[in-house]
């Protein structure tokens, strides 16, 4: 399955849920895309509420299917809660940490900054944005690319980090310090719907 590369705007609005977590998809239009989309209100069916909500985190982070569904059954053999280790593996893709860093406004920014090689992981070049990123790693962006304008323009506009990363705006680099926690991430997912999905 190829890569969805269309408005993400419209996506967003198609399972009422802010994607990009600012709100502003849906705030001039907060009902569905397309000329039906304020007339088309039906009750969903158990199975219908959870797909929509696989649909809204999958969308969030930019994953297909294939990929969304590894990192699931990867959190089934890890110690804890499922649902709340699957949010934590997505968590620590490469992409998402160099989003939470404040290095672009967006996961598909970040995924770009990725695939073109202008980020370091401990030292060394990843271009891979599903890279697992482990506790304690240093990311850093690439001496070349310190005066990247998307770069530049993104640590500009950012107001606050999550508490699980640290990043010094002088030499662009930051530390992956620990797992987040639950109530640090998007509130208006309910994860066990996810599990349920998956385990119908």
């Amino acid at each position: 399955m190829s890569r969805y590369t269309g408005p993400s705007y419209k996506k967003a609005r198609r399972v009422g849920f802010s994607i990009s977590e600012t709100g502003k998809e849906l705030a001039k239009r907060p009902y569905g895309p397309g000329q039906h989309g304020q007339s088309r209100k039906r009750k969903l069916s158990n199975y219908g509420v959870q797909l929509k909500e696989k649909q809204k985190v999958r969308f969030m982070y930019g994953l297909n299917e294939r990929q969304f569904r590894k990192t699931f059954d990867k959190a089934a053999k890890m110690v804890g809660i499922q649902g709340e280790n699957f949010l934590k593996l997505l968590e620590s893709r490469l992409d998402s940490i160099v989003y939470r860093m404040g290095l672009s406004n967006s996961r598909r920014g970040a995924r770009q900054l990725v695939n073109h090689g202008h980020i370091l992981v401990d030292g060394k070049k990843v271009d891979i944005p599903s890279f697992s990123v482990k506790v304690g790693s240093t990311i850093s962006v690439k001496e070349n690319s310190k005066d990247h304008p998307a770069i530049k323009a993104a640590l500009e506009n950012i107001t606050k980090r999550m508490e699980f990363v640290t990043f010094d705006n002088n030499t662009l680099t930051g530390n992956y310090i620990r797992m987040p926690e639950r109530n640090e991430l998007n509130a208006d997912i309910d994860e066990a719907l996810i599990v349920e999905f998956y385990n119908r």
